[in-house]
């Protein structure tokens, strides 16, 4: 495993700290389960608010340092008031900030200091599916389209490999690519 003795920050990415946390996980697995949560409530219409104020992590209960709101709804032509992101534009974002935080960390640890990060995300959806109009139509994202653009003071190849890592380590990649189990339980 990579140690480093300094408080070196790089990319904004505290060195010590996280090669700290990779040593410890690696002796203490047991510190590498973690549970985040989040509550939502319906507002009005299409409009909901999700709340996220704490998660458990390496071995206890954490606070964020402020709570957070997000506020999703449906533009009008989708029968909403657009106060908020729809639904599934927040899956966009939260698979564009989890592989930007990878190659953040990422380029960290490889020595290399990066001058943009950037990414464009387009996702297609046929609400056939969605609105019950037709089985033969899936509900969600029919496909994901990501590209991001990366500079720094590295060869391009290498630019691309810490893209790719982050892609193949993004826990946000591995549940749309891979599917995850999810138990929903209606309370009446």
């Amino acid at each position: 495993m990579n140690q480093t003795t300094t408080h070196e920050e790089r990319n904004g990415v505290n060195l010590a700290g996280l090669f700290a946390t990779l040593d410890v996980v690696d002796t203490q697995r047991e510190l590498a389960d973690f549970r985040f949560r989040a509550t939502n409530r319906w507002v009005s219409g299409t409009h909901s608010q999700s709340t996220s104020q704490g998660f458990y992590g390496a071995g206890q209960e954490h606070e964020h340092e402020r709570t957070f709101v997000f506020d999703a709804d449906h533009p009008a032509v989708l029968v909403g008031q657009d106060n908020g992101p729809t639904p599934v534009e927040f899956l966009l974002y939260a698979l564009a900030s989890c592989i930007t935080a990878g190659i953040g960390n990422i380029a960290a640890a490889r020595g290399v200091t990066l001058t943009r990060v950037e990414s464009t995300l387009a996702g297609d959806i046929d609400l056939q599916g969605l609105l019950g109009l037709s089985d033969e139509v899936r509900n969600g994202y029919q496909r994901i389209q990501l590209r991001v653009t990366i500079e720094g003071d590295a060869p391009a190849e290498k630019l691309a490999e810490i893209a790719e890592q982050s892609r193949a380590r993004s826990a946000v990649y591995d549940v749309l690519t891979n599917g995850v189990p999810v138990d929903v339980e209606v309370v009446a």
